[in-house]
């Protein structure tokens, strides 16, 4: 099968002892394998979680990995024969039941990501600390790409001086700070508790501690009434059994009238489907418990639970490619900085090839990220 997947493939596989697969030329991205048995063992146990170990442990390595890793990307619908797809359910790995999104499921699969070190994110993103895609305007730095991303969905959510915001999902707090500088008041929720920390410090630096109220409470525990509601890049770390819980919330703080902004990766309807219950080498090592939604899923989603009406949308997946990019670069730039927190080998290169295999995902088109504006009729 791994035969077959690299045939048309514009790559260059190499093996130790000469022999050369992929449809790729001299200047193709190599990938080298290195230790073949090894190599096929993980593919042959667990093809979705080995091709991502093997890599970790250096059973095959690349000098371009988001290189080699795109054209795979471009070919993931259909490197399994279709005769195969109908025996999906019984060969792969389900998400365990342990890594639900119940209210403490999900504390437990947030601090397995984004406690792991403020240090370490501090290290390979930029100064404004947003984890998400940013939104690059013509000579636009990494930041002020950033920012931009973040006018937009603030625009989308109708935030101006005077609005009662209510945020789901903190990160380190950038978003707070940007709607609070047009004057807004804005409730935050975060399940992190090093999130808090950092945000809360990074709001009172800003001198928007009087606007800005960071609270260790998950979207379900949310109270209170609110002219605009903004998520980023937060409902993939719902679970699509809580995504009518997370509309609903929504729905329920908004007045009438209010607007929500989102921004969300996006996947194609049909994959979504195909794949919502597999478990990955990304649900393993680096998002538990994740899905990442359709458009298709986010509108239905939308109109089911609430009352509020698409008003705006538009999708900027290169910009995605593009920024995690520039953070992959960084990182490796600053690895002996990171490896100095306390980080291992094996920890670099799981990080280094999530963020070249998330970049290929985007660069593919397999992935897209997408805003949306929803507004109240009422």
């Amino acid at each position: 099968m791994f035969r077959r997947a690299v045939k048309s493939l514009d790559v260059r596989v190499t093996f130790p002892d000469g022999t050369v697969l992929g449809a790729g030329g001299p200047d193709a991205p190599e990938m080298r394998i290195n230790r073949p048995s090894a190599f096929f063992h993980r593919l042959g146990a667990d093809a979705k979680i080995g091709f991502g170990e093997a890599y970790l442990v250096g059973d095959w390595t690349a000098d371009d990995l988001p290189g080699v890793l795109t054209p795979f990307a471009e070919r993931l619908a259909t490197i399994v024969p279709a005769f195969l797809q109908r025996f999906r359910r019984l060969a792969e790995r389900v998400q365990p039941a342990s890594e639900e999104n119940t209210v403490d499921g999900a504390r437990s699969n947030i601090h397995r990501h984004y406690d792991l070190s403020n240090d370490l994110f501090s290290a390979f993103l930029d100064e404004s600390m947003m984890y998400s895609s940013a939104l690059f305007g013509p000579g636009d730095t990494l930041t002020q790409a950033q920012h931009r991303k973040l006018d937009s969905v603030l625009d989308y959510a109708g935030v101006r001086e005077g609005s009662e915001v209510l945020e789901i999902g903190t990160g380190w707090g950038e978003l707070s700070i940007r709607a609070a500088q047009r004057g807004a008041r804005v409730t935050s929720l975060t399940i992190s508790q090093e999130q808090k920390v950092l945000a809360d410090a990074r709001i009172a630096e800003a001198g928007l501690s009087d606007l800005v109220d960071v609270r260790l409470c998950d979207y379900r525990e949310a109270t209170g009434e609110y002219d605009s509601v903004v998520s980023v890049e937060m409902i993939e770390a719902v679970g699509a059994s809580y995504w009518p819980a997370f509309f609903a919330t929504i729905g329920g703080r908004l007045r009438p009238g209010g607007r929500f902004g989102l921004q969300a990766i996006t996947m194609d309807h049909e994959r979504m489907v195909a794949t919502a219950r597999s478990y990955t080498w990304i649900h393993k090592y680096i998002f538990p418990g994740g899905i990442i939604p359709s458009v298709r899923a986010i509108e239905e989603g939308m109109r089911d639970n609430t009352r509020l009406k698409l008003a705006g949308m538009r999708e900027f997946g290169q910009d995605y490619a593009r920024t995690l990019k520039l953070w992959r670069e960084r990182f490796q730039q600053r690895w002996e900085d990171i490896r100095g927190f306390g980080f291992d080998e094996v920890f670099g290169r799981m990080w280094e090839f999530y963020l070249a295999y998330s970049e290929a995902g985007f660069r593919s088109g397999y992935l897209k990220v997408h805003q949306f504006g929803f507004a109240d009729p009422r």
